[in-house]
């Protein structure tokens, strides 16, 4: 070989290189932090390709972690600057000091337009900006096996059912059809309290404002009975004992045709149309009623910028990129997921299902909307809600096996929130 081919290759070589080094620095890659209640995972990524092929020079990795991980974690990484470029949270406010305000790369009155009131929940101590984007609103609510009902030929109870109507009826399915449970809820403070809320419960001291569950007797009346579900084995055990302190839901046995009346919410509708097919009948029923309304919880989910990323205009680029009209109508009728965005929602969607009773279903959701009382949406917007979204489970199951009386898991729950209370005003 001649010491001039030599240097020819050489000099190619340096070239390919420099070319791949370069085309390595101009790639910036973004994580998102994401969990799943479906397959709104797979939707995203299809539609992050999308966008990637458009925006070559960024590269968008999707890290799916459980629920629990984002809840439990995601706090306590962004605090020490570890955490992702964005993420999906529920917590809208409570970690809010960590998001990125993308005012200065988007269209601010865009946003505004589309997203309106549901901005403020994620803009920090009131402060004006684009912090983050609803992916869907939620509502909590009753799945009941229809089939199961036909069989014991027991009617649904109508709209203005209580819980008592409910619990008897599907006491009286179970019996009949030898299912093994009857009801059951997710381990999650969030779903106890509309049934709460419909029993009476205030929640709230009307001279504080802050919230006080010591003599609340709605409150108290709902924990009663959801222990008592678990002294009467109406409830699989599994999803409120044992689950290590963490959310915990029942699908797996509701899906599996094990139990009657689920209370969960709208987000499990793709859920259950993937895990239940054919397999049985099933439908989601209006919230149960009580002496304070027949109410769900309002929530939703929040894809939020992380503002201590080192490429907040690219960060940007990739929210406003699914905060399109178009895009995210999409993302809508994939996951059939209730709309957040307001053009979406004033044009409608057109769900991207075969199945009727997932249509039926987002009907009844939507249809949940106006019973929603007062004391659901403020306790929603409380800045403390996450303790007792944690709290009441962890209390309740310390009654359920026998450590705590009921009276005394209140008082843990309220002693929880006092200290947080305190700790915030110093």
């Amino acid at each position: 070989m001649t010491k001039r081919f030599s240097l020819v290759i050489f000099v190619a070589v340096f070239m390919a290189v420099s070319v791949v080094g370069v085309s390595a620095q101009d790639t910036v890659e973004l994580r998102i932090a994401w969990y799943n209640d479906g397959i709104e995972g797979e939707v995203l990524r299809e539609l992050l390709d999308r966008f990637e092929a458009d925006n070559p020079d960024i590269d968008v990795v999707l890290d799916t972690v459980s629920y629990n991980v984002i809840r439990d974690n995601l706090a306590s990484q962004l605090e020490v600057g570890e955490g992702p470029d964005m993420a999906r949270v529920t917590d809208l406010a409570g970690i809010s000091q960590y998001y990125l305000d993308i005012s200065p790369y988007v269209d601010v009155a865009y946003w505004e337009e589309s997203f309106g009131s549901t901005l403020d929940p994620m803009r920090p101590n009131g402060a004006e900006g684009i912090y983050g984007m609803m992916t869907q609103l939620t509502i909590t609510g009753p799945y009941v096996n229809a089939t199961l009902f036909d069989r014991a030929g027991v009617e649904l109870p109508g709209e203005g059912a209580t819980w008592q109507d409910w619990i008897d009826a599907a006491t009286e399915v179970a019996e009949a059809t030898d299912t093994p449970y009857v009801v059951a809820i997710d381990r999650s403070g969030h779903r106890v309290a509309g049934p709460a809320i419909s029993m009476g419960a205030t929640y709230f001291d009307e001279a504080t404002g802050q919230v006080n569950l010591i003599g609340d007797e709605g409150f108290r009346a709902t924990a009663e009975m959801i222990i008592e579900w678990h002294e009467k084995d109406l409830a699989p055990p599994e999803i409120w004992v044992g689950s290590e302190a963490s959310y915990a839901d029942a699908v797996d046995s509701f899906a599996a045709g094990e139990l009657v009346m689920y209370m969960s919410g709208s987000w499990q509708i793709a859920n259950m149309s993937e895990r239940i097919g054919d397999f049985f009948d099933w439908r989601v029923v209006p919230n149960p009623c009580g002496p304070g309304g027949c109410t769900g919880m309002p929530g939703g989910a929040a894809l939020v910028p992380i503002a201590d990323t080192e490429h907040p205009e690219e960060v940007a680029r990739v929210m406003d990129y699914l905060a399109q009209e178009d895009v995210y109508r999409e993302f809508a009728a994939r996951t059939l997921f209730i709309p957040a965005h307001a053009g979406v929602a004033a044009t409608g969607v057109d769900f991207l299902t075969d199945d009727e009773q997932a249509r039926a279903a987002i009907g009844t959701f939507t249809a949940q909307v106006p019973k929603l009382e007062p004391t659901a949406s403020a306790l929603q917007a409380y800045p403390y809600n996450f303790i007792i979204w944690r709290e009441t489970p962890n209390r309740l199951e310390q009654v359920i096996v026998g450590e705590l009386t009921l009276d005394e898991a209140i008082e843990r729950i309220q002693a929880d929130i006092d200290q947080a209370i305190a700790e915030a005003a110093r």
